[in-house]
């Protein structure tokens, strides 16, 4: 069906967002990247994962209580790998070291074809997908996976949360072929916990067999979901585990089991965050067929997949592409009553003016 939205201009709401991070004790820089991270979820109707989830995770997991560091530096480890970094986030803002790290990652896949960086110690960076879709549009392909400091979802035939909801997000420069970069983006889980968050806010209710209640018995109820299940049963939890197991490696600790008290107070909790930046050419074999070009080669590619009767399929990153056309049509974020109901909870935080949704245009989608 059809919903209505109301037009935020862009600047109105990344000065909102800055002060709140401001007000919160971020630096000027970290203010600035987390506003650049929720506005452009929002320009591309990532609405899971938009200034509302990040401000919200701020507040139960972050400054708001001591956990997340604001105007910490980051450490950069010794590495004796040229084209691989590891850093100490000490608990930095997330979309602060995400768009550093991708930047380096960016300058080590010039020099050598590739560049990675792993992140121990770090908070929440939110939707993976927005760094992957800023990389791949600079000419690159790009991946990042990470770790939740909290446990959401269940293993596959378990019973208990152990799992994050642990994304991984790729993306892939293909707009000169088809005007828009290919991104891959999901949480392992069947829905995020974001998800959960905005049907709860919005009275729907979730799809069969994507939460638990605390119980363990299967709900469609946002306000009994406790715990996620993983997408694909075995196949969501194998993925999962793939974040899990980078963490592992790089240093990340156990996570807080939802509902339940730390444990250890020498588990650090943290989120643990990946990052790799591919130049295309360090993978072009120069044999594509009929004198193709590179590109022309994965115009042909996607015109195939979707050709023979394929033609009304979507491909990966076409929503956020197409959501991303109606922000610019209409010159600003479009946000529902409700979700201007919430941002407004941040500008009385930050003793700012409540938005009234009359100000705004209307426009239904």
């Amino acid at each position: 069906m059809p919903d209505t939205y109301y037009i935020v201009p862009q600047e109105k709401h990344d000065n909102l967002v800055k002060k709140a991070y401001l007000t919160r004790g971020y630096n000027a820089d970290e203010a600035a990247a987390g506003a650049r991270f929720c506005s452009a979820a929002a320009w591309y109707g990532i609405r899971t994962h938009n200034a509302i989830k990040a401000l919200h995770l701020d507040e139960i997991f972050g400054s708001k209580v001591g956990r997340w560091k604001p105007g910490v530096k980051i450490e950069k480890l010794p590495s004796r790998f040229a084209a691989s970094e590891i850093w100490n986030g000490h608990f930095k803002l997330g979309q602060a070291v995400a768009y550093e790290a991708m930047d380096t990652c960016m300058k080590l896949a010039d020099k050598y074809g590739v560049g990675m960086v792993s992140v121990d110690n770090a908070t929440h960076y939110l939707w993976g997908g927005g760094y992957v879709m800023d990389v791949a549009l600079k000419g690159y392909f790009a991946y990042t996976n990470c770790t939740s400091a909290t446990s959401e979802v269940v293993p596959f035939g378990g019973r208990t949360a152990t799992l994050g909801t642990n994304p991984h997000s790729w993306g892939f420069p293909t707009q000169e072929a088809i005007g828009f970069p290919i991104v891959i983006d999901w949480a392992t889980s069947t829905v995020a916990m974001g998800r959960v968050q905005q049907f709860k806010r919005e009275g729907k209710m979730l799809p069969p067999g994507c939460a638990v209640d605390a119980e363990g018995n299967p709900t469609t109820d946002p306000n009994k979901a406790v715990a996620l299940l993983p997408f694909g049963q075995h196949k969501g939890y194998g993925l999962g585990l793939i974040d899990e197991l980078y963490a592992a490696f790089t240093g990340g600790g156990l996570p807080q089991i939802r509902g339940t008290a730390l444990g250890d107070p020498k588990e650090k909790r943290a989120s643990t965050f990946f990052f790799q930046v591919m130049h295309p050419d360090a993978i072009k074999g120069n044999d594509f067929a009929l004198g193709r070009t590179q590109m022309q080669n994965v115009k042909a590619i996607i015109a195939d997949i979707l050709g023979h009767g394929n033609e009304k399929c979507l491909l990966p990153g076409q929503p956020e592409a197409n959501w991303g056309a109606l922000s610019k049509k209409y010159g600003g974020l479009l946000f529902t009553a409700a979700e201007i109901g919430e941002l407004n909870h941040l500008a009385k935080e930050c003793g700012e003016t409540p938005w009234n949704v009359a100000d705004f245009k209307a426009v239904t989608v």
